[in-house]
């Protein structure tokens, strides 16, 4: 009986201490490291959230841009964190699935050392090309990159990004091989290939689809599961025969694997609160982003799926960073 007492006491302790946690936490502002300068895709989908975040926390959230190695070294400083729930990371399916396999200095791995505690927003890609390049739709591109070997080129926001790596996807799918040109970013891809001075991009929906609309891109195909409502006429790549291709870039918050239980609760709560929140839906859906909010078991589903598609991609087509 003593025993059973003692462990008795010892179970309402913890339990007591576990509520006492949850209801304290946070006690101070919260930080999220951006591993990217600002004005990119992670920096506008968490500065969307962060004044609704830190309402739903009750303290403050604080972004921190901490860019260097696609991503990685802020990451990095997120994982060597205490995990207490007051430093955050967002960051990019290229900053957890991608860079890390490609960068041999990066020694952590995301679904070990990483806790997976949303993934807010994704968006497609899609296939565009030069207006006066000599093809109008998927068949047509791929029949003419078969008469045209290694002559095609693809632009893309950098070595190992995902656009890059969809590039290679796509060349794996279809048997077919082109030119990857490498950029330092993807607005440069893009103003390129509206130059003509590349022939295809294939890359996020929401930085495209202005220039779609304008004549200045033409648009051949989508990388979603279905049609989006802003380009109707523009056929999924399933639709437009090649399968296996559905390819979105997402945004991920995770913190240092080890939260506390209550701690990890609350800030799930609160980013679950905050992606309801109508006017933040309204900033990240005219910013191009569909919102998924999934829930961490999905989230790191997710990351688990993608890690593991393109690590395929990348030892097939022996891809290095630069």
């Amino acid at each position: 009986m003593q025993i059973h007492r003692i462990l008795g006491a010892a179970a309402a302790s913890l339990a007591f201490a576990a509520s006492a946690l949850a209801q304290s936490f946070p006690q101070k502002p919260v930080t999220v490291v951006v591993p990217f300068v600002p004005g990119g895709s992670s920096d506008a989908t968490m500065r969307a959230m962060s004044v609704k975040f830190g309402e739903a926390l009750g303290q403050p959230v604080v972004l921190d841009n901490k860019p260097g190695a696609n991503g990685t070294l802020g990451a990095g400083q997120v994982v060597r964190a205490p995990a207490d729930g007051y430093t955050l990371l967002i960051g990019s399916v290229g900053t957890y699935a991608i860079s890390p396999q490609l960068l041999k200095a990066v020694s952590w791995d995301a679904r070990k050392d990483l806790d997976m505690l949303t993934i807010p927003v994704r968006t497609p890609n899609v296939v565009v090309v030069t207006p006066s390049f000599p093809a109008n739709n998927m068949a047509e591109l791929v029949d003419y990159m078969k008469k045209n070997p290694g002559k095609v080129s693809f632009g893309s926001s950098g070595q190992g990004s995902t656009d890059h790596l969809t590039t290679m996807l796509l060349w794996q799918k279809t048997g077919t091989e082109g030119v990857h040109v490498a950029y330092k970013g993807g607005g440069a891809a893009i103003t390129d290939v509206m130059a003509g001075h590349a022939n295809v991009v294939i890359t996020n929906l929401g930085v495209l689809t202005s220039h779609i609309k304008a004549g200045k891109l033409k648009a051949l195909a989508i990388t979603s599961g279905k049609r989006v409502p802003d380009l109707p006429d523009v056929p999924t790549l399933a639709e437009a025969g090649i399968k296996g291709l559905e390819v979105y870039s997402w945004q991920g918050v995770a913190a240092p694997k080890g939260l506390p239980a209550p701690v990890r609760e609350k800030l799930v709560s609160a980013l679950a609160t905050t992606l309801k929140d109508p006017q933040v839906r309204k900033t990240l859906e005219t910013a191009g982003f569909d919102v998924v909010a999934l829930p961490p078991a999905q989230a790191a589903a997710e990351l688990n799926s993608e890690i593991t598609r393109w690590k395929t991609v990348i030892d097939t087509a022996g891809i290095k960073a630069e």
